[in-house]
């Protein structure tokens, strides 16, 4: 029987799963363990921190459909345990590996470095058993392969982080690859007679309701649904929202599709229109403060069918045990359409649009009121859009979107910093894709981050791995001279707001850049325009770099603007 070693084996199955790059840190547990990667055919990218590296195998992973992330133990696995946190709230398949010290160090309870210095090993895994969906600490090589198996499949199954030990004894462990000859394989629904009485519920809602409408919010992506959706959106034609966590998974040049529906915050006629509807289909509900404008955008309960993981809901009737894959895919095969509510003539409901600089005054300072439905004017199909918490995650959610442009917004975990990083990681996922001619025919795709002052240097270092790799990315960087968003919130003018003033435009070159990277800086719509409109911005390559300064009160308008004008008028925010 042919043999592999351990890390072979887990770095081999990690590239038939569609993993190219590999994220993290070297660290003294891991590196003979990453010795392996570039012989099984995978890109080491080498991060500034764990951290950071953890952020980036979010954001691969989002777009690729898994990543993969190599820290040390101890010290190296707790810096990357809030993005792994992160990626376990919005349900990002990250394979966390950590080289840990070997088994007879640990049986032994040797005092050691990367320790709390009192024998006990067990304490770091026990952190991301909280942190992960499933986990496997690799001890006998004759159940390995089994167990790296077992963890891959849970990945991909629950679309959430996994975490795996590999002791540096048994890296170079020889183990059999006859599972290597196979893929692992997800267990296929068995269809039962229950299926069929939930889908013959879900149809005679549907054939019965009088104004339906549909909700997509951002777990779907995490079900593997989005197809079935989008065909089910196309075939009904009914009025169509997603959440934030939603937006930019369906194609949003479809006529029945408009925007986020943002609740209390949202255009009166929506409001009305989505409270008098006497069905709603939701699926992947995500339903934190967040995401739903403060619990404002949640359909009525006793008029929606939503659709989990592996339950339908009927109002407070939970029916479970139907995947939601299977399900909606019954769904779009026995749907009659001609049973269907056809709204005829279609309502007038509002959809986003984008600006041209013909709606602004060359010479009047750039402001957030217009600004990003501006920017949307400068995407394209393929683009991948990340908006950082902050007005950023704000502003983004208000562009049009071309069709195939994913969009990143501020969800649940809202951990300042993730964007930079996340945006190294999709742009890695984004180049691979193209080059393998698996995205959609297009080429020219862009990675077009926009972030504000504050979180930049939370991690910035991340734009050196940027540049190290040549990835196409736009940076535009909020300069609103601090944390405008803790501004809106609560202390307008208070000291603990202001962060320092870096020389942002000085970064690139600082971080690795060559001396002609692109960088510009714009405060009035005609400087933007002059920006936008330059070759090298629109179609260049690798790394481009925007300042855009902003006054510090400014901020898009709904929740932000809000909260900016109680704190103007003296009410609390809470």
């Amino acid at each position: 029987m042919p043999f592999i070693e351990v890390a072979g084996y887990l770095f081999h199955r990690l590239r038939q799963m569609g993993v190219g790059s590999v994220h993290g840190v070297p660290g003294d547990y891991n590196l003979t363990l990453l010795d392996y990667v570039e012989p099984a055919g995978l890109r080491w990218v080498g991060n500034a921190n764990e951290l950071n590296a953890a952020y980036a195998t979010d954001g691969y992973a989002r777009i690729k459909g898994i990543g993969a992330l190599v820290t040390t133990f101890g010290v190296g696995e707790l810096s990357a345990a809030n993005a792994i946190a992160g990626a376990y709230t919005e349900r990002a398949p990250v394979v966390h590996i950590v080289g840990t010290p070997a088994r007879e160090l640990q049986d032994a309870r040797k005092l050691i470095h990367h320790t709390f210095n009192d024998g006990e090993y067990r304490r770091f895994a026990q952190i991301h058993a909280h942190l992960t969906v499933a986990q496997a600490s690799l001890r006998d090589p004759r159940m390995i392969p089994e167990q790296i198996d077992d963890v891959l499949r849970q990945c991909i199954i629950h679309s959430r982080p996994v975490y795996i030990e590999v002791p540096v004894d048994l890296v170079d462990q020889r183990v059999p690859d006859d599972r290597l000859s196979t893929a692992i394989n997800i267990a296929a629904t068995i269809p039962l007679q229950s299926h069929n009485a939930v889908l013959d519920r879900i149809l005679g809602r549907m054939y019965s309701a009088k104004q339906p409408i549909v909700l997509v919010d951002g777990e779907s992506r995490a079900l593997d649904i989005l197809d079935e959706i989008q065909k089910l959106i196309h075939a009904t034609n009914w009025p169509t929202w997603s959440t934030c966590f939603g937006k930019g998974l369906l194609d949003e040049t479809v006529p029945n599709f408009h925007g986020i529906y943002r609740g209390s915050f949202d255009d009166a006629a929506v409001r009305t229109f989505i409270d008098k509807a006497d069905l709603a289909l939701c699926f992947g509900p995500h339903f934190s403060s967040t995401n739903t404008f403060s619990y404002s955008n949640i359909p009525n309960v006793d008029r929606t069918i939503f659709f989990t993981d592996t339950e339908v809901t009927f109002g407070s009737d939970v029916v479970r045990d139907v995947p939601a894959k299977h399900i909606s895919s019954l769904l779009i095969e026995s749907i009659d359409i001609s049973k269907i509510h056809r709204y005829d003539p279609y309502p007038n409901l509002p959809r986003d649009q984008a600006l041209s600089f013909l709606d602004v005054t060359g010479g009047e300072r750039i402001t957030q009121d217009r600004l990003w439905k501006l920017l949307a004017s400068f995407l394209r199909p393929g683009d991948i859009v990340l908006g950082e918490t902050g007005t950023p995650g704000y502003g983004v959610r208000q562009m049009s979107l071309p069709k195939h442009t994913r969009l990143f917004t501020p969800v649940t975990w809202l951990s300042i910093g993730y964007m930079l990083p996340a945006a190294q990681g999709a742009a890695l996922a984004q180049e691979e894709l193209v080059t393998s001619s698996n995205y959609n025919g297009i080429q020219d795709a862009r990675t077009i981050l926009l972030i504000g002052d504050g979180s930049f240097q939370m991690t910035a270092q991340e734009l050196g791995t940027i540049i190290r790799h040549q990835l196409n990315v736009v940076i535009f960087l909020i300069n609103n001279d601090g944390y405008t968003i803790e501004r809106c919130i609560h202390g307008r003018n208070q000291r603990y707001n202001d962060i320092a003033r870096w020389r942002y435009l000085q970064a690139p070159g600082f971080f690795g850049a060559h001396e002609d990277t692109f960088i510009a800086s714009a405060s009035t719509w005609q400087e933007l325009e002059k920006v936008l409109t330059n070759e090298t911005v629109s179609s260049g390559k690798g790394l481009r770099f925007i300042e855009l300064l902003l006054d510090r009160e400014d901020a898009p308008a709904g929740p932000l603007s809000y909260l900016l004008e109680n704190q103007k008028t003296g009410k609390r925010n809470v």
